[in-house]
C-alpha cells in the first residue's frame, strides 16, 4: 500500500481504500463517473494478487462479484446511477443469499442516462429499495477524499462482519475532486474477515444463525459443499414453499441489520449541540452545508450541520435527539425531497422542515443554504 499523505481523486481513494481492506477481485463495466475505480484497480489489483475484470454489462459485473465473494475473495463493483439499476436483480440475489460484497455508485443526474458529467443525489431510494421485496440493506456517503478512502474500509468491514452486500453513495463531485489524504500502514486500520465455520463439512448449515442472527460463511473450494439460491430457503440453503420459513429467515436478515443500528449508523455532528437550526446534508451537499454553518455562526445564527455518513440504516435516533432542542431542520440535497421525505417520517412533526433542492447537475452553493436559513 502507498502508505503517508498524497493528493488524491476520491475514485482513486475508493480504490485505495478496497485494497487497505483486503479485497482482491474487481468486476465491473465502465460508466462515468466512476470508471477511474476501474481504472486504477486493472492496474493496483495484479500487483497484491488479486484480479480485475472488465464485463461485458452491469448485470455481468454483479455477478462476478457475488461468484468471487463466494469463493472466498472480498470483491468490489463500481457504477453509476444507470447501471446501478441494472445490477438490482443480482444486489437482490446478493442480499437473500446473504453473499458479502461491496457495491459503489457515484451518483450522476438523471433520469435513464440524463447528464453524464453532471452531479446527482437521485439514488437514494434506489440505494434502499431498487431490489424488490423486503431486503436488509448498508448504503455509506462519504463527503470527503479522505472518507472516500476510510469509508470504503468501513464498507467492507460491515459487509464481510454482516454478510450482506454494502453500497457506497458517492457522487460525481467527490469522486472527481482531489484533496489531500492520509492513508495509514497496513493494520492501523481493523479489517474485519467474514467468520467461517469450525465444524465439519458434515453438519454445516449455511444459513443458521446460532450464536446471533449472522451465519458464518464457508468458501466455496475448502471442502465445504453447499446450496446457494435466490428463492426463499431454509437454513441448509435449499428452497422452500413454506411462508413460515421463509417470514423467519427474512426477519432475521432484517434484524441482523436492525438490531445493530448503533455499531453500523455513523453520523458528523458539527456545533449541533446549541443550534436553533440543523441543516442535513450528506456527499458534496455536506461540504456546502458546512460553511454555510460557519458563515450563519459569524452572523449570531445558532446553525448547525448533521452529516449522516451512514444513510441506510436511516439515521433516525441521531435526528429525533433533537426533536425539542432545535426548532427547524433544513434538508438540501440534489434531488427533489428523497432524503426531505425521510427526515419528516423520523421528526414525525416534532421539527418544522424546510427543503433545499436542486436537479440541474449543478452542486448546491453555501448562498442558497444560508438564504434559507435566513427565511427561517
Amino acid at each position: 500500500m502507498i502508505s503517508g499523505k498524497h493528493f488524491m481523486q476520491g475514485n482513486d481513494a475508493i480504490s485505495y481504500g478496497a485494497l487497505y481492506a483486503g479485497c482482491r477481485f474487481f468486476g465491473g463495466y465502465p460508466i462515468t463517473p466512476s470508471t477511474e475505480i476501474a481504472e486504477r484497480l486493472s492496474i493496483e489489483l495484479p500487483k497484491h494478487g488479486g484480479r480485475f475484470i472488465q464485463m461485458e454489462d452491469e448485470i455481468a459485473a454483479m455477478a462476478s462479484i457475488i461468484g468471487a465473494s463466494i469463493a472466498g475473495v472480498k470483491s468490489l463493483t463500481a457504477t453509476s446511477g444507470p447501471g446501478f439499476s441494472l445490477k438490482q436483480e443480482n444486489i437482490g440475489f446478493a442480499c437473500m443469499a446473504e453473499v458479502p460484497c461491496v457495491v459503489v455508485n457515484v451518483q450522476r443526474a438523471g433520469p435513464s442516462t440524463g447528464l453524464p458529467t453532471g452531479v446527482s443525489q437521485s439514488d437514494i431510494m434506489q440505494a434502499r429499495w431498487g431490489t424488490h421485496g423486503e431486503h436488509p440493506c448498508i448504503a455509506i456517503t462519504p463527503a470527503t477524499v479522505q472518507e472516500q478512502f476510510s469509508e470504503t474500509v468501513r464498507a467492507f468491514n460491515l459487509s464481510e462482519k454482516y454478510r450482506t452486500p454494502v453500497i457506497i453513495l458517492s457522487d460525481e463531485i467527490i469522486g472527481h475532486m482531489r484533496e489531500a489524504i492520509f492513508i495509514p500502514e497496513a493494520g492501523v486500520l481493523p479489517v474485519i474477515d467474514r467468520c467461517k465455520p469450525v465444524c465439519p463439512p458434515s453438519d454445516y448449515k449455511p444459513f443458521s444463525a446460532v450464536d446471533g442472527d449472522v451465519p458464518v460463511l464457508a468458501n466455496f473450494g475448502e471442502g465445504y459443499r453447499y446450496h446457494i439460491t435466490g428463492l426463499s430457503h431454509d437454513v441448509t440453503g435449499f428452497p422452500t414453499n413454506s411462508g413460515e420459513v421463509a417470514q423467519r429467515e427474512l426477519l432475521r436478515m432484517m434484524r441482523k441489520i436492525d438490531a445493530n443500528y448503533d455499531d453500523i449508523v455513523q453520523v458528523e455532528e458539527y456545533l449541533c449541540d446549541d443550534a436553533d437550526i440543523i441543516i442535513f446534508a450528506t456527499g458534496a451537499v455536506a461540504r456546502s452545508a458546512k460553511d454555510t454553518v460557519n458563515v450563519a455562526r459569524s452572523e449570531g445564527i445558532k446553525v448547525g450541520l448533521l452529516k449522516p455518513l451512514t444513510i441506510w440504516p436511516f439515521p433516525d435516533k441521531h435526528i429525533q435527539k433533537y426533536i425539542g432542542r432545535a426548532k427547524t431542520m433544513i434538508v438540501a440535497e440534489m434531488n427533489l425531497g428523497q432524503l426531505t421525505g425521510e427526515v419528516r417520517r423520523a421528526t414525525d412533526g416534532g421539527i418544522k422542515i424546510r427543503s433545499v433542492c436542486r436537479i440541474d447537475a449543478s452542486p448546491i452553493t453555501p448562498t442558497e443554504i444560508l438564504k434559507e436559513v435566513h427565511c427561517v
